[in-house]
């Protein structure tokens, strides 16, 4: 099954394996250390008297308590519609999620090399750019030497695509 079967069949959420892994290993994280942080943080409190109407700090530990229960329910769901794309259902003739894509601008004849992933993988710092955003809806379904076109905040850009790897 490739990755266009899978988008067809079921509105899966699919995640590359580090994407995957890193979701798992924050859930582990909030499961197993915050939320037991956050529990003893509140036992403290109880032990020393401090549940008063105008207890600040009370109010803030509840607080982290319903964002961190909030993410962790968040997790599960996305965990309960994920669909983890293994490597070899990449496609390397066609951007797609979990490609990874060279590309060059063609106003300025830089390269540069991105991922496509879901959104909920995007993060800019390791440019990792979501299939959603302006530019990876563009380069969605492209072949290698097609020019993907990018309403960016500067006007229009043009991106030849030079490769795709997986």
């Amino acid at each position: 099954m490739n990755e266009a079967d899978l988008i067809r069949e079921a509105p899966a959420l699919l995640l590359t394996p580090e994407g995957y892994k890193n979701l798992q290993a924050e859930l582990e994280r909030l499961t197993t250390e915050k939320r037991p942080e956050i529990a003893e943080r509140i036992r403290e409190s109880l032990q020393h008297g401090e549940f008063s109407e105008d207890n600040s700090e009370l109010d803030e530990v509840k607080f982290e308590q319903a964002i961190v229960e909030a993410r962790i329910g968040e997790l599960k769901a996305i965990f309960a519609n994920a669909h983890v794309l293994e490597e070899d259902m990449i496609d390397t003739e066609h951007a797609g999620i979990g490609s990874k894509v060279t590309l060059k601008d063609e106003d300025f004849g830089d390269q540069f090399e991105i991922r496509l992933v879901a959104s909920i993988e995007a993060d800019p710092n390791r440019d990792y750019v979501s299939v959603e955003s302006p530019m990876g809806s563009a380069l969605l379904g492209l072949a290698k030497g097609e020019i993907a076109s990018v309403l960016a905040p500067g006007g229009k850009k043009n991106y030849k695509l030079v490769s795709i790897s997986r």
